[in-house]
């Protein structure tokens, strides 16, 4: 290349020339055309400048701006997306004046800082002039998105500017393409910062004032499913949100709101509500629709044989849709006539299809009361023909209560043995000290009361045996002597046990001739006595003993003896003894005087 002169103005039109490809008029042509297209002046290392593609290599792009010498800029700087290079030689090209001469004597120039200070300044630009900026989400980054904009220059996009609300999965985001604020801008430390919310806010906000001037309560409006919690759903109306509850999704029963939308579903909605001070709306779904309660009386009238299916089962019983926005409720005692249900799930199933028949309803408060066990025959209206007075039934003790037992005599068919239905001699303080439960028993039928929808079944179980006390008296005269085992001792007396189930007192006085202040002294329990019967009330059912009695008639028989040949004495023979002794001992006081 030929040597130019020194001076910047000399050098402008001596380089164009110096190529020797080139003919002496198209070397003049070429210096007009270089004179007209380069900048004039002196440039300034940093400065962006327009320069002229003489040579396009494999390894570097040659530049002329018009100084003494020319640039050399790697090629790469050159190549686009596809890898290409995308430049060509006479073509115009801007650059940065990196240096005016390195140490082989040449300037630098760069195109890829050239065009990055480029972009920059039309950022600042468009920051200046409040301008939106388009870019792409790239990456997650620590604290947000990472945003590539003009240029291929990076911005930060922070988590809480990404949308109105917080956003829990930022990924979703990636590869999408939006417009977007300059909230922040350095460029000396190359920091941009984005906002998407920002964009977002105003527009929601002109959506909102539009919104509000058409909006009013009974108009039907279209919405979009912004976001669902356990009470109901928030629908985003155009800016502004109104609540859907999950009372007025259905008429018949919801769960939870995700049964019926998710997010981002269209819904169309009936404004029930509209607060202007609060912006405050309330929404609708099943308000659209009739309420299907309105002829219910008439559809589900009483005793109707229904069918639906369980929706929902709780400790009491089990709902059942009728049809949608109609449920009927089954009580659990609604559901055997004889079966004691503890819970529904023990009969009924979610989901199980079932019939059953209209007890009641109460439209108004949208009430229907089913029952399935009037399918079937009720058993109790048999019991009367079944179980006739007087007669003997077997059956386990089921129950045990203070005022006597509950005896099972079929599967759900209990009848009650009163207290003092247990025993006919036996004074009973509490039934189990008699009987425990599962114990089996016979018993009488005694009464049966059919009034009420359950009846009552009265039993006994000393009614299964003779009464004692038809014999006691023949058995237990006044008089006779009997042994009896002393069963408690109590301050004024004993009670003794005759036989099993026979109970006698014997008074503390009747113990002994001695006096005694407390019979626990001389009696305890388990002792076995001998005792005289002085009283027998069959009225009272009560015996009264006595002790000392029986003592006396021991001591008669022990001084009465035995007559000769082992026979017992009678009284004569004792009276003729009393008066052979007597004689003797008078004629002996003769004898005695005489002498």
């Amino acid at each position: 290349m030929a040597e130019t002169t020194s001076t910047p103005t000399e050098s402008k039109s001596a380089n164009a020339p110096s190529r020797p490809s080139r003919k002496n008029g198209e070397a003049e042509d070429f210096a007009a055309l270089f004179e007209k297209t380069l900048p004039t002046g002196d440039f300034n290392e940093g400065d962006i400048v327009q320069g002229r593609v003489i040579e396009v290599g494999k390894e570097f792009v040659v530049v002329d701006i018009g100084f003494k010498s020319e640039g050399q800029i790697p090629i790469d700087e050159f190549v686009g997306t596809d890898g290409k290079v995308q430049v060509t030689s006479d073509e115009m090209v801007e650059v940065l004046l990196e240096s005016r001469e390195n140490e082989e004597g040449l300037i630098v120039l760069s195109k890829e800082k050239a065009d990055k200070l480029k972009v920059w300044d039309e950022i600042s630009a468009a920051c200046e002039a409040d301008e939106l900026i388009e870019g792409t989400i790239t990456q997650r980054v620590k604290g947000g998105l990472s945003v590539t904009i003009r240029g291929g220059v990076k911005a930060f996009l922070p988590g809480s500017q990404v949308d109105l609300r917080p956003v829990r999965n930022l990924d979703t985001f990636i590869g999408q393409t939006y417009s977007f604020k300059v909230i922040k801008f350095n460029k000396k430390r190359g920091n941009i910062v984005l906002s998407r919310r920002v964009l977002l806010e105003k527009e929601r906000a002109q959506l909102k004032n539009a919104t509000l001037e058409k909006l009013k309560e009974g108009q039907i409006v279209e919405g979009v499913v912004k976001n669902l919690t356990e009470y109901g759903a928030f629908i985003d109306l155009g800016g502004i949100d109104g609540l859907l509850h999950i009372t007025d999704m259905s008429w018949g029963r919801v769960n939870h709101p995700s049964e019926m939308f998710g997010v981002g579903d269209r819904v169309r909605v009936k404004v029930l509500k509209y607060n202007s001070d609060t912006e405050r709306v309330s929404l609708g779904l099943k308000q659209i629709s009739e309420d299907p309660w309105l002829n219910a009386n008439e559809r589900y009238p009483y005793g109707a044989q229904v069918r639906g299916k369980v929706v929902s089962l709780k400790d009491y019983g089990a709902f059942v849709e009728l049809e949608e926005g109609i449920e009927g409720l089954i009580h659990v005692s609604e559901m055997s006539w004889t079966r004691r249900i503890k819970h529904p799930s023990k009969v009924l199933s979610i989901g199980d299809e079932v019939d059953a028949v209209v007890l009641d309803i109460d439209a108004s408060n949208n009430r229907i009361s089913l029952g399935i066990k009037q399918l079937e025959p009720n058993p109790y209206e048999q019991l009367a023909e079944k179980y006739p007075l007087g007669t003997i039934v077997k059956g386990v003790v089921r129950n045990i209560a203070d005022f006597g037992i509950f005896v099972e005599i079929e599967e759900g068919i209990d009848g009650l043995v009163h207290i003092s239905d247990l025993s006919w001699t036996q004074r009973i303080k509490h039934p189990s000290e008699l009987f425990q439960k599962g114990d089996d028993v016979e018993a009488v039928v005694l009464n049966i009361d059919m009034e009420g929808e359950k009846p009552k079944i009265s039993l006994g179980i000393k009614q299964a045996i003779p009464d004692p006390w038809d014999r006691i008296p023949n058995d237990y005269p006044v008089g006779k002597v009997v042994e009896v085992a002393v069963l408690k001792v109590l301050d004024f007396g004993a009670f003794v046990e005759l036989e099993r189930g026979v109970e006698g007192l014997i008074h503390v006085s009747e113990i002994s001739d001695d006096r005694i202040n407390d019979p626990r002294e001389v009696l305890n329990p388990n002792d076995t006595v001998r005792a005289e019967v002085i009283t027998v009330d069959p009225t009272e059912r009560k015996i009264a003993l006595s002790m000392r009695s029986a003592t006396r008639k021991d001591e008669l028989a022990d001084v009465q003896g035995y007559a000769p040949g082992g026979e017992r004495a009678t009284l004569g023979d004792v009276l003729k003894g009393k008066l052979g002794e007597l004689t003797l001992k008078e004629d002996a006081k003769d004898d005695a005087a005489g002498e």
